[in-house]
């Protein structure tokens, strides 16, 4: 199976924010005809209707062996144990299939986890594959590497993890890619990446590091260098792609159909971009964690710094990041920004002499918006 994933949260759309249709079922042709074939959606892609699309585009217009079809299982809908069967069968109404490939428990994380656990979520994935209804069971994830540990320990059953993976987040204090990468591998689990260009921002990289990269090799697209990245990582299944026009999937088909990892100079060129994008960094926060100590408040200032300056650099005009996420995550278990009582405790310990308190304030306003 060809390691590109066609990825339905970011589909061409219409002037009225539609989904457009008619071009997603000529890409659709396009991945199929090049011998891709995994097709990865949930709930709440596209307003709720990526489900619609994948039924209408892909379903009734293909043999059911001629691709694989992933989706999740929201835990935001999840109230009572019946709601997991309901939101599933509803779900293979949408898409039109009798089973799926895979299935996953959607943004496991410390907050989510409580849900999926107080409704037994992992023993019914498991009964669900029992009964032929799901090929392959795993979650996807959206935290840090302790709790993924502590999660892939206690169920060991868990075939495969949806991780996010991308260069610039490769050694981020606040997604920790590669410490969540090296903990599936180390408990022998497959791994899909998701958000690999970081939702269009590293495809719009800063005019050095393009020169960097076209100077190296011309004939290769800004965004191949992160795609690649992560596609030449041990043991990973699929890298999925969200490809919103037809330019985008001739891109990424042109490298990936006779896929060639990055070269040991050509992965140091990338860990060099990181260093020049993250030169640019709002709050220059080395996450040394000494100003944890002593909050009052329990915020966890190193994190809500690495979020907030990701945030900074997403790609403009982006209506949801992957940041608002991980923020809102990390509020379950961390003081809000917004509750600092300005003890300036935090900036007694600091190393780099940051003005905390006032930086705390930025990042609850940015958030809060």
């Amino acid at each position: 199976m060809k390691n590109l994933g066609f990825g339905m949260m970011r589909l061409p759309e219409l002037e009225d924010g539609s989904v457009d249709v008619e071009l997603t079922k000529k890409m659709v042709d396009e991945y199929l005809k090049r011998g891709f074939t995994y097709f990865d959606t949930a709930w709440m892609y596209c307003n709720g209707t990526s489900e619609n699309v994948v039924k209408e585009a892909i379903m009734d217009r293909y043999p059911r062996d001629a691709f694989t079809l992933t989706t999740k299982l929201p835990a935001y809908m999840l109230k009572t144990e019946a709601d997991r069967d309901k939101i599933f069968n509803e779900q293979r109404r949408k898409t039109g299939a009798e089973f799926f490939d895979y299935y996953l428990l959607h943004d496991v994380n410390a907050g989510t986890l409580k849900t999926f656990d107080r409704l037994n979520c992992f023993d019914w994935i498991k009964e669900k594959k029992e009964q032929g209804l799901i090929k392959t069971m795993g979650f996807s994830f959206h935290d840090g590497p302790e709790l993924l540990d502590e999660i892939l320990t206690k169920h060991p059953d868990m075939e495969i993890v949806q991780l996010q993976i991308n260069y610039l987040d490769w050694e981020s204090s606040g997604v920790q890619s590669r410490k969540c990468y090296e903990v599936a591998r180390k408990h022998g689990k497959r791994v899909l990446i998701m958000e690999p260009v970081k939702g269009g921002t590293l495809a719009n990289v800063p005019a050095q590091v393009e020169e960097m990269f076209k100077e190296h090799d011309p004939s290769m697209s800004v965004a191949s260098w992160a795609i690649r990245f992560a596609a030449g990582l041990d043991g990973i299944m699929m890298v999925l792609s969200g490809m919103s026009n037809m330019e985008q999937m001739l891109d990424n088909l042109s490298y990936m159909e006779d896929f060639k990892p990055l070269t040991d100079e050509e992965v140091k060129m990338v860990h060099v971009a990181a260093d020049m994008i993250n030169g640019n960094i709002t709050i220059p926060c080395t996450g040394c964690e000494y100003c944890i100590v002593n909050c009052p408040m329990k915020i966890n200032i190193p994190k809500c710094f690495a979020l907030y300056n990701a945030d900074k650099r997403e790609t403009s005009g982006s209506e949801w990041t992957a940041q608002m996420g991980y923020y809102q995550t990390m509020l379950t278990t961390s003081g809000n920004p917004s509750d600092c009582v300005k003890c300036g405790a935090c900036e007694a310990m600091c190393p780099q002499h940051l003005h905390i308190r006032d930086y705390l304030e930025d990042v609850a306003a940015h958030f809060a918006e």
